[in-house]
């Protein structure tokens, strides 16, 4: 048979690799940013564009969508004109894909650092840009689709299996994820309210890791590493069982990043269960890749790229096997809400993701660029940067994890938490956060030598954007399968549209099977009576907290440990969140939970003072905070024109405010500011009741006020009568002293500062005559023990033993006054 001739389209794989390199150094860029951010909060900069909050998204998008998503598209492009012999099926297609796809990175992170964001992790783009990514991600699948149907082979090969997972799995994910209601451009909701929310989220979030991190690139190892080795894949037969096995039980898997937490058990236990299944198929996929370098591991020792492939495919062993080890109960309770998810996403991202990128690369470009790499010796220094990187990374986020997790739930022998305050957990992991700032410079390094190897080699070498193959035409088989000659299988991989239907279904399953009865059967999700809708005031203030990232640092979920309602107060449930769109339950406690923050007299309760100066200044209520500063929203007006159109949509989504009363609610809402602006004024703040920050406030004040059965500081319990207190002693002892310092130190110093002076007339000055002269010993006792509920101070009788409590007094009234004058 006459053979065809026929073009690679070379040029579109370049771009993509281009674009690799760009967003590559961006996405690390940003993420040092954050990094340094954590670890000295003076690297926010004061100003909202900058804040960790809003820099941390468009670090995970940079490197997950332009980084990561870039080197795919050009692994992609490379890898199924050579497999299929042939072009790919529209040129118009590509160039479409390639800068329709870099538009959406810009637009990502010009709208994320604007505060534009829906708040639901790795999906936070607005609705515009979510039509945007529909849009291209329809045309990479057309375009990949249309060159299987005009392919030159029989048999599709293992590799583009893998792709057409990506496409399929993507495409479902990305469309019932997206579903939103819009008010305008730049605001939408998300259709689904609290659990129903998180499980929709998280079955999205789950897989966008496992179809955009994971299945692309196996098909990329299936295709690059035997490449690179020059051996064929090690069995053929496993390749099919990891494949099947693999986007089945991935899409069930969700639920694990949520147990314990406000949803059905039965939704937990599937999460659970699939996720300890997935290991076999995972670890099929590791043996199949390094075993196909059997015979060839002298190789290794030479080639940069192989080491890469090697390490990258180690990496993925370790990450399958750590993910459903997390997903089991008792170890989930240790590494949930800590640093422990940090580390094994960036094992994840920068052994696996990031060696299978460098190691293709590092093969791809000299093929591309018909010459030899540059520089075999510089690759090396780079994969050892690398690796070094990974392990400076990952061992002092898993320590200040464990040592986290330690300082939550340790109690003194008198039961109460030795650690009732958050920040002296967080103050033992900084110095973690410092070391990964390092980490980043190492692998920032690597990077760019790196970009200097591969510029070197293209420079070098010469370039052929429309490379010129021949083929024999493809030769349609006759008649039905041969079941004695020809497998299911192989037949399958003859019949590109069947095969990707029975893709389709494989992947649908999952998902329909646990996000259609938490919708559709209302028992999953009780609702209970005293739980109302958020006034205008606080609807605005939620959508601030969501625009500012909170989520990020915040969870909004206590979960039913004893050291957790002890903390923050009693367990959260389901029926909390039914008027939650989107839900904020968040992933990591940078700080603390604030699902409780709005319970009166609770220990998460702070008055709308303290919320003021801890948004304007947080290093001046305790240096040792690392949360940026928020003095922006004491500026900026609430758009009070968006305020009815928001109560609508929320009507539409099914929230029960009373009919018309989108006409009323600019008026409510500026009532109740104003309620909240007399308030800080009796502390001597004045604000405008239509300010951000007003909003905000309102908005930490109903979390988790509807279900504690005291509804405002009005209603909370009087101040006990302080005649007839009993007779408390002073201890002068320096051991005692030196303990009640120290409980000063993590307690007190928020409010009234380290030298006692305090923040008047919001947070009273101990140390002046007119305070420590009016008040005798058990007065000031029972000051600590009882709380001033109104001015924001919780009776710490319930975090504190008696005997503490005496020492703290005791401080208060002989050593603070020193520290004043010092």
């Amino acid at each position: 048979m006459e053979n065809q001739k026929f073009y690679y389209d070379n040029k579109i794989v370049k771009l993509f690799i281009l674009a690799t390199m760009v967003w590559g150094v961006v996405g690390i860029l940003v993420g040092l940013v954050a990094a340094l951010q954590l670890a000295f909060p003076v690297f926010n900069f004061g100003l909202e564009f900058t804040t960790f909050g809003r820099v941390r998204p468009v670090h995970t998008n940079a490197i997950i969508f332009a980084f990561v998503g870039n080197a795919i598209f050009a692994g992609v492009y490379y890898s199924m004109q050579k497999l299929l012999k042939t072009r790919m099926f529209n040129d118009v297609l590509s160039k479409f894909h390639f800068w329709g796809w870099q538009t959406i990175i810009v637009l990502a992170a010009v709208s994320l650092l604007a505060g534009l964001t829906t708040g639901k992790e790795y999906a936070e783009l607005e609705w515009p840009i979510d039509i945007m990514i529909t849009l291209v991600w329809v045309a990479f699948g057309w375009n990949m689709i249309g060159t299987l149907v005009v392919r030159r082979v029989q048999h599709i090969y293992a590799a583009i299996w893998w792709y057409l997972a990506t496409f399929l799995g993507i495409a479902i994910l990305h469309v019932v994820n997206s579903f939103e209601l819009p008010i305008s451009l730049f605001k939408s909701y998300s259709i689904y309210a609290g659990a129903q929310d998180a499980v929709v989220q998280w079955w999205y979030g789950h897989n966008a890791v496992a179809f955009f991190l994971t299945t692309p690139f196996l098909g990329l190892m299936y295709y690059y590493l035997p490449k690179a080795a020059n051996r064929p894949i090690y069995s053929y037969k496993l390749s099919i069982i990891h494949f099947w096995s693999l986007i089945f039980l991935y899409m069930w898997a969700g639920p694990h990043h949520l147990l314990y937490q406000a949803l059905p058990e039965w939704a937990q236990a599937l999460g659970v269960t699939f996720s300890i299944m997935l290991i076999a198929p995972s670890w099929g996929g590791m043996i199949n890749g390094l075993l196909t370098l059997r015979g060839a591991w002298d190789r290794v020792r030479d080639s940069a790229s192989l080491k890469f492939l090697v390490v990258a495919v180690t990496a993925y062993g370790m990450s399958t096997f750590e993910g459903p080890m997390m997903s089991l109960k008792t170890v989930n309770q240790i590494t949930h809400f800590t640093d422990w998810t940090i580390a094994h996403v960036h094992i994840g991202g920068m052994g696996w993701n990031g060696g299978i990128v460098f190691g293709m690369l590092y093969w791809l470009v000299p093929k591309l660029f018909k010459t030899k790499l540059f520089s075999e010796k510089l690759a090396n220094i780079h994969f050892w940067l690398s690796t070094l990187a990974i392990l400076v990374y990952a061992i002092p986020l898993y320590w200040a994890a464990v040592t986290q997790w330690l300082m939550w739930r340790e109690y003194t022998p008198e039961g109460f938490l030795a650690y009732p305050n958050f920040l002296e957990t967080l103050t033992q992991i900084v110095p973690m956060y410092t070391i990964r700032v390092f980490s980043g410079v190492l692998f920032l390094g690597g990077f760019v030598i790196m970009l200097f190897n591969l510029a070197k080699t293209m420079g070098a070498g010469s370039f052929v954007n429309d490379e010129a193959s021949e083929a024999p035409a493809l030769v349609a088989a006759a008649g039905s399968r041969n079941p004695i000659a020809e497998t299911f299988h192989r037949w399958l991989e003859r019949k590109a549209v069947r095969f990707s239907i029975l893709v389709f279904i494989a992947l649908a399953i999952g998902g329909a099977v646990e996000i259609i009865p938490m919708i559709f059967i209302k028992s999953n999700v009780p609702t209970i009576e005293t739980v109302t809708p958020y006034t205008p005031l606080e609807l605005e203030g939620r959508d601030i907290y969501v625009s500012e990232g909170c989520y990020l640092c915040h969870s909004q979920m206590v979960r039913p440990f004893r050291w957790e309602t002890d903390r923050y107060g009693e367990y959260s449930k389901i029926g909390e969140f039914v008027y939650d769109h989107p839900y904020q339950w968040g992933s990591r406690r940078t700080g603390p939970d604030l699902g409780r923050a709005g319970v009166v007299g609770g220990p998460m309760y702070k008055n709308a003072a303290w919320h003021y100066n801890h948004f304007m200044d947080p290093q001046k209520m305790n240096e040792q905070s690392i949360m940026p500063n928020y003095a922006w929203l004491a500026v900026k007006n609430v758009n009070l024109s968006q305020t009815p159109k928001k109560i609508r949509a929320m009507q539409t989504l099914g929230v029960p405010y009373e009919e018309g009363y989108d006409q009323k609610a600019v008026d409510d809402l500026l009532e109740q500011g104003q309620k909240i602006s007399d308030e800080l004024k009796t502390s001597g703040i004045d604000i405008e009741p239509q300010k951000q920050m007003v909003a905000l406030i309102a908005y930490m004040h109903k979390l988790g006020r509807d279900i504690s059965g005291i509804p405002s500081v009005e209603t909370a319990p009087a101040v006990t009568d302080t005649t007839n207190l009993p007779e408390v002693t002073l201890q002068t002892d320096a051991e005692d002293l030196a303990a009640g310092k120290k409980l000063f130190q993590s307690t007190c110093v928020v409010c009234h500062k380290a030298d006692g002076t305090g923040i008047p007339p919001a947070f009273p000055n101990l140390v002046d005559d007119e305070w420590i002269k009016g008040n005798s010993p058990s007065q000031v006792y029972h000051s600590i023990a009882e709380g001033n509920i109104a001015k924001g101070m919780v009776p710490y009788k319930t975090m504190f033993s008696e005997k503490q409590i005496t020492q703290l007094a005791s401080y208060v009234l002989i050593e603070l006054p020193n520290e004043d004058s010092k």
